[in-house]
């Protein structure tokens, strides 16, 4: 069969996209929050031990899988079998319809406050203008209140530059976007740390990020908020890079795209910290707060502490405002047109859609689920989906995808045929420059997937005992349990659906 996959001009353009979409928000905002709550300094020890013992090995996993298979998540998944089809459709459902069409709204976000970045529109009190007059935040998940309209005009905005660079495919489209963007990026952030590192109090932000606590080593939670994080601040478990290995040629060095994939990733995350801890120091010192009163999560440390941060700077607050908010963006749009080519390579697979109809109909989907998050409860609904999406459906379709690949799957290199795992190691070793050994093996059909259920067990413990966040159960139920079962729906529906062709190349190909 003669194969008209598309195929990465270059393994730098290769490797800048996957950095490209393991680097997002998350590194910018939730690490940095995670290492001070679980003992600074202490923290990168959990960290980078599953970095080096799972993140990596799940990561040269998918590469495995992606490369072997020469399809989408749902076409390696329907190699294994037709009966496995659907748990490919569905984790390319929660990454594309769970996660992407809130963290669209976020970049929306972003492009807003980068406007209001000239002028400093959020004042003296950024917490209240967010909360407010940005948001218009509603006390319910279920008052809905009016639709925030500059929100909605930046998320069209979002959604058609996702449109225009999948569109353009994957040389001329995501590829040379990536070529553009990361650079970009990596220079924007050494500027912000440079700037960081010279405000009156930086040291003092510096200290609280490199300061061990040691005690804290202890605690369960340290340690599964670190694999946790490692997970997905590379981007596992979501069908991206098992569909961007896809369009990697014959000859291919895994191992080492792996490696430079995650430690890259891992890398900017300890780098930008410095930015941020940085100038948390310097607005500590400047008002006179408590570290435990600076540090905040999520939203608010981009949307409320930063803004003060940065309107307390003697020199230049606007432009620094314009950096920040430009490389959240870039971070940000790196990741989302990753999400929309994993769910588009498996509708093209599937149905032999054309790219413009396929990239289009999911960017008009995706901006009409977005308008929710638009609304004044849109912070509400967007906290409880990313919790339950995060917690309860990506973390269990990861230990799926290590049983079926460590465990199912049959194949032959060179004429050796091999199962599961064992036949994945047999591939990468046959195409990669580094070789691994059989410990790998192990990694990927024990301690990972024990790992995961581990974490899966104890939050679904945690969410029963306690609830989460405060919100009443029926919202949790309605909106978390509900967005996980319409997932699973439609994942069955499509792979129930015949492919416009049977045979894929794959598992049984010699090469």
């Amino acid at each position: 069969m003669a194969e008209t996959r598309e195929r990465w001009k270059s393994r730098t353009g290769f490797l800048l996209a996957a950095i490209g979409s393991a680097i997002g928000l998350g590194n910018i905002w939730r690490f940095n929050y995670i290492c001070y709550k679980n003992g600074g300094g202490a923290f990168l020890i959990p960290y980078l031990t599953a970095l080096i013992v799972a993140g990596i090995s799940l990561l040269l996993l998918e590469y495995a899988i992606g490369h072997r298979a020469r399809g989408s998540a749902p076409v390696a998944y329907k190699q294994v079998g037709k009966r496995w089809e659907w748990v490919g459709w569905m984790t390319v459902n929660v990454a594309m319809f769970g996660i992407l069409i809130y963290y669209a709204v976020i970049l929306a976000w972003c492009a807003n406050f980068l406007t209001y970045s000239y002028s400093l529109k959020w004042g003296v009190d950024p917490g209240e203008f967010f909360k407010s007059s940005f948001l218009a935040r509603t006390d319910s998940p279920w008052d809905l209140g009016s639709m925030q309209w500059h929100i909605v005009i930046a998320l069209a905005v979002v959604w058609g530059l996702n449109w225009f660079i999948t569109f353009k495919g994957i040389q001329r489209g995501i590829e040379i976007a990536c070529k553009i963007f990361m650079p970009l990026l990596f220079v924007l952030t050494v500027i912000l740390v440079i700037r960081g590192l010279t405000l009156p109090g930086a040291m003092t932000g510096v200290k609280w990020y490199l300061t061990p606590d040691f005690s804290k080593l202890g605690e369960f939670s340290v340690w599964q908020d670190a694999f946790t994080q490692v997970f997905f601040s590379i981007g596992v478990g979501f069908g991206i890079m098992i569909a961007y290995s896809s369009y990697l040629p014959r000859r291919a060095n895994l191992t080492g795209n792996a490696m430079i994939t995650a430690l890259t990733n891992s890398g900017f995350s300890l780098f930008m910290a410095f930015a941020v801890f940085s100038t948390l120091g310097y607005m500590a010192t400047e008002t006179g707060q408590k570290a435990s009163e600076v540090v905040k999560d999520g939203p608010a440390l981009a949307f409320v502490v930063f803004p003060k941060a940065i309107s307390l700077m003697p020199f230049a607050p606007q432009f620094f405002a314009v950096l920040f908010f430009t490389c959240l963006l870039v971070a940000g749009l790196s990741s989302s047109i990753s999400i929309v080519e994993g769910f588009g390579s498996g509708l093209m697979d599937k149905f032999g859609l054309s790219r413009t109809k396929t990239v289009t109909l999911l960017c008009v989907i995706g901006f009409l689920g977005g308008l929710i998050y638009c609304t004044g409860a849109g912070l509400f609904w967007l906290d409880i989906v990313d919790h339950f999406i995060m917690g309860y459906a990506a973390v269990p379709l990861a230990i799926v995808e290590c049983v079926v690949f460590g465990w199912l799957i049959r194949g032959a290199v060179k004429k050796k045929r091999a199962r599961g795992a064992d036949f994945l190691l047999m591939h990468i070793n046959d195409v990669s420059d580094r070789k691994i050994r059989a410990w790998w093996v192990w990694v990927v059909r024990i301690v990972i997937p024990a790992s995961l259920f581990t974490i899966t067990v104890l939050g679904l413990i945690e969410l029963f005992s306690e609830g989460y966040e405060g919100y009443p159960l029926s919202a949790l139920l309605w909106i978390g349990l509900g967005a996980i079962t319409i997932f699973f729906i439609v994942a069955l529906f499509v792979a129930l659906r015949p492919w416009h062709r049977e045979k894929h190349p794959g598992w049984e190909d010699e090469d």
